[in-house]
């Protein structure tokens, strides 16, 4: 009997044990690509990005004093990671693709307007093809870039 239960009890704790360990290595690879990306657009360290915050395999993070912004997207479709010099923008919005049948939201897309030179720059924030559980993230991606553009306008 208690062998039985010594073999069980292993039994379970490594089934707990596994997916704790492959949660915790993903977790410190993601955190070691958003250092290099902080240092790739920082090579001097400069800047103190002190708001960063995740959500969907996308980080967002600004430096509000020298008003620098970086958007990251760990999507496995598209890995891409994008630098804005807010000193350099006059304004910034939020873009809404939607499709034409229904309601369905199709692309969230940060718009900033350069000031010099009135050109675009457009940033995807999130893209249906991507989602791989299909209008499931929207509502939260949503919400969550408007409250990063009440961020980004605040710095700018």
């Amino acid at each position: 009997m208690d062998t039985s239960v010594t073999i069980i009890g292993i039994v379970i704790a490594v089934i707990v044990a596994i997916p704790l360990y492959f949660s915790a290595r993903a977790n410190a690879v993601n955190k070691a690509k958003i250092q290099e990306i902080k240092k790739k657009f920082n090579p001097s360290n400069l800047f103190n990005f002190d708001q960063t915050e995740s959500i969907n395999k996308k980080v967002l993070t600004i430096d509000q004093k020298n008003r620098k912004f970086i958007l990251m997207n760990f999507n496995p479709n598209q890995q891409e990671a994008t630098y804005v010099d807010l000193k350099t923008v006059s304004s910034c919005k939020l873009v809404l693709t939607s499709d034409s049948d229904s309601d369905t939201i199709l692309k969230i897309d940060f718009e900033f307007q350069e000031k010099e030179t009135a050109k675009k720059i457009i940033i995807p924030f999130y893209d249906f093809d991507d989602d791989r559980i299909k209008q499931i993230s929207v509502y939260q991606d949503h919400q969550f870039a408007k409250k990063w553009l009440k961020i980004i306008q605040d710095s700018i």
